[in-house]
Order: C-alpha cells, then structure tokens, then sequence
C-alpha cells in the first residue's frame, strides 16, 4: 500500500530518505553528478502472467487504449485501441455527461502481420469539434462488451494558459518501469498530457521482435493513455527494421498501433510533427529518419520554425529521442549529426528546452550552444547562450536494458547535473514568462524533487535562470 492507500501493482514505488545536496548554478561553477547511489540490481522485464498486462473481460473486450491530440491546436483526439476475436465495432460513442454520450465517431481498422505474428484488429478512431477544457466521456466496444473512459481537453490556445506537462522516455515494461509509472500516476503535480521521448515496448529486445509484447505495453499502459494524451516521439527501438527474418519495413508496428495527428502540421511523416498545448508549441524530431539538407523532415523543418508565433504560444518545446548533449558513456556523440544541421535554428528560434531519452539515466544542461565553430576558428566547444534551449535527458523510465551509470569524467562546464537512476519529471508552464520544472527519482517520495529549476521563458522573459537540486 502506499501513503495514499492504493496498492500498485506487482511492485510498490519504495520510499527512500532524501539525500540533500545543493547544485551549483551559474556557468562559472562546476556541474553537479549526484551523490544519490541507487542499489544496482537487474532490470528484469514483468512476466507476461502480471496483473498489469491482464486482457480485459468479456468477449472481444476492447483493450490497449490510449489516446493523443488529433489535430493541430486541441479541438480532436484521436482515439486507438484493440480488440482480439474480430474486428467488432468501429464506433466511439462519447460525450460531455457520462449518462449522454450523444455524439458517435467512426473510426477505421486494419491488422498487421510481423514475421510469425497477426496482430488484433487494431483501430484509430478522431473525436471531432471537441470543445476546449471538457472533461469527456467516451465508450468503446459497442453491441460487445462496452468499457468507458474519459479524458479532459486542453484549454484554448493562449499566452498565459497554465499547463502541467508529464515527461517519461525509454519506459519497457520492466518491474522498474511499473514503479516509474505508479511514481508518475500518485505525483501530486502529475501533468495533463504526457510528452514522451521514444523508446515504447521493446519488443524488438525478444527473440524475432516479439510483438506479443506490444500487446502487453499496450495493456501496461491503457490505466494512464486511456485517460490523458501522450505525445509520441520514435526512438531506434520503434525501428523494428530486422532483414534477417524478412522485415523490411521500419517502424511497421509502431506505424500501425500509434497515430499521430502529423498532418495538421504540414508534415508528410508521422515521425516529425508538431501541436499546440495551452501556452506551449510542441516540436516532435526524428533521429532515425533522414534530417539531412533538402530530405523533407530538414525541408519541414525550415518552414515550421518561423510559424511559431510566441505572442500566442510563448512556449517552444523539442522532443527527440537521440540526445545532442551527453556527458554518459553510452550512444555518446550518436544525436551529433542532428545537432550540427538544426542546432543553429533552435537557437535562432530561441527554443526554451530540448526533451529526449535514449540514454538511460538523467541529464540536465546549462543554456549553451556550440554554433560558432567554421572549421578554421577552433572554436568547437560549448559556450553559454541565453537564447539556447536547456537539453534534458529523461531516458530513465525503467527498461529492461538498465541504467547507464557510466559517467564522462571530469563532467563537462555544460551539465548542470546528473544522475544515474530511474524517475520521470514534470514541467509545470504557470505563464508566458515562467515555468516550473522538477524530476523526481523512483526511490524518494511522490512529491519529492530530486532536481528542479524555474525556466524564464526565452522570448518573453530571457533573463539568466536558478536551478535547485536536492
């Protein structure tokens, strides 16, 4: 049980005494790696047996629901889930009283075939004309078995729209991963949508991609996607790309289980996209698909940055998976090539943050930039940049892959602070000019902050910021 008198299932989200340690801000002091020592053990995936991946009751139950924004500004969600025995209805009845579900969206249904696995039929519905800030009920499985969920909008599009955003990346569904979830569910801050940096199922880690285990992240995660939107970015292990068993096509189960409104924004790809969430414009990046100059995602790119107005979304949020600063020993240097091309627009464009996983442990920047080296300047180090983003790595979420606790040492003038444990973070926007930011490790208490700072926003309010850690 915990403080609240819930009990999570299969593991219990441990408390643990704070462990103080003060970071020391400003770029003339050194950068902070935590004194926090967490009990290396084995990251060991839950069997497929486990309460959280039980498939609901009743014949052909609707299950592995989650939604995310179906369009550009908050008006649509689309709606995904899956049904086992055939394909049942494609309706979604839903509505703003729980007792009136009055309006009806018809959605589509397809299945896949991955090496020597069919998918169930899996369907994509679009709740339209949704008004802003409305907490909506809605029924899947209609003339079966009917289960109801429901979901809150988000507010209008505006300057001083208040918004609390989840951030996860690299979840799995480990026994650690179970705890990162129930940590990110009993936060007393727990955010309205979730922006996630890549790296879902891990599938790909069991023998021929084992897609059975989409099915069981899809169930794992149904008690959180089912209620609020979670923004989806791809990470390598979305890839799937696996010639050795005749699977050519990357990103096959990824593509078909996960939409994404990538239309709306002009994109001609659902791996690089963009919405608007209350007071913040959200970039989605691809690392593993082409970013080259004149490959469409570039091309996309360059047209969507100068649409940015930040008189209505102050806010200007990238997420990728691949980091572009990273002082681990692991995928070191891999988000280089990114960085070089699209580093110069972020920071023209004055991005406020820069969100990615892939490394498994958790990263926190100084404001800098690296855009000034030509070749014959040798100027080829990090500088501060008040108009640069602060890049955070949160690919801490619990897979069975384990942390990355292999530091760089001595730890680079441009990380702020450090730590090789599994948590998830928040990112409170309170309005144009502030914003409130806090990770929280998995062993220490839900409304504990293990690393936190106020952001001043880079368009309105481009002052020099604190940080605070403890």
């Amino acid at each position: 049980m915990n403080r609240s008198g819930r009990t999570l299932p299969v593991a219990a989200v441990a408390g643990a005494a704070v462990v103080a340690m003060a970071v020391l801000s400003g770029w003339c002091d050194a950068g902070a790696t935590s004194a926090f020592v967490r009990k290396v053990e084995k990251t060991v995936d839950m069997p497929l047996d486990s309460d959280v991946f039980r498939v609901p009751c009743g014949y052909n139950a609707p299950q592995q629901v989650h939604i995310t924004q179906g369009d550009h500004d908050g008006k649509a969600m689309i709606v995904s889930w899956v049904t086992l025995d055939e394909p049942g209805s494609n309706l979604v009845l839903y509505g703003t009283s729980e007792n009136n579900l009055k309006f009806l969206a018809k959605g589509k249904v397809h299945r896949y075939r991955y090496y020597n696995y069919t998918s169930g039929y899996i369907h994509h519905s679009t709740l339209r004309h949704l008004e802003y800030d409305t907490k909506y009920y809605y029924v899947l499985g209609v003339g079966q078995t009917p289960r109801k969920f429901w979901f809150r909008t988000p507010p209008k599009v505006g300057p001083d729209v208040p918004f609390t955003f989840g951030l996860i990346g690299d979840l799995g569904q480990s026994y650690d991963s179970n705890i990162t979830l129930s940590h990110y569910e009993l936060n007393p801050s727990k955010g309205q949508a979730v922006l996630y940096v890549g790296d879902l199922s891990y599938a790909d880690n069991y023998p021929n991609h084992d897609n059975v285990r989409w099915d069981t992240w899809g169930r794992f995660l149904e008690r959180s996607t089912a209620y609020q939107p979670w923004i989806w970015t791809a990470g390598n292990h979305e890839l799937d790309f696996a010639p050795e068993i005749g699977e050519t096509e990357p990103f096959k189960p990824f593509k078909n289980r996960y939409h994404v409104p990538f239309k709306a924004s002009g994109s001609t790809s659902p791996f690089w996209y963009s919405v608007k969430i209350g007071s913040a414009y959200i970039i989605v990046l691809a690392s593993y698909s082409a970013y080259g100059k004149y490959t469409p995602q570039y091309k996309w790119l360059e047209a969507e940055l100068p649409k940015v107005n930040r008189s209505e979304t102050p806010w200007l949020i990238v997420l990728v998976h691949s980091p572009w600063y990273n002082s681990y020993n692991y995928h070191y240097m891999e988000g280089e090539t990114m960085r070089v091309i699209f580093e110069p627009w972020l920071v023209k464009y004055k991005v406020d943050v820069v969100f990615s996983g892939h490394v498994h442990a958790y990263e926190r920047s100084e404001r800098i930039s690296n855009i000034a080296y030509n070749i014959v300047n040798v100027k080829c180090m990090p500088v501060p940049d008040p108009s640069a983003p602060v890049y955070i790595t949160i690919g801490d979420g619990g897979n069975l892959e384990g942390l990355a606790a292999n530091m760089t040492e001595p730890q680079p003038d441009y990380s702020a602070y450090r730590e090789a444990s599994f948590g998830h973070a928040i990112f409170n926007i309170k309005n144009r000019t502030h914003a409130y930011y806090a990770w929280h490790r998995n062993q220490d208490g839900f409304a504990v902050e293990s690393d936190s700072m106020w952001f001043f926003n880079r368009f309105w309010h481009p002052v020099e910021e604190s940080s605070d850690s403890t």
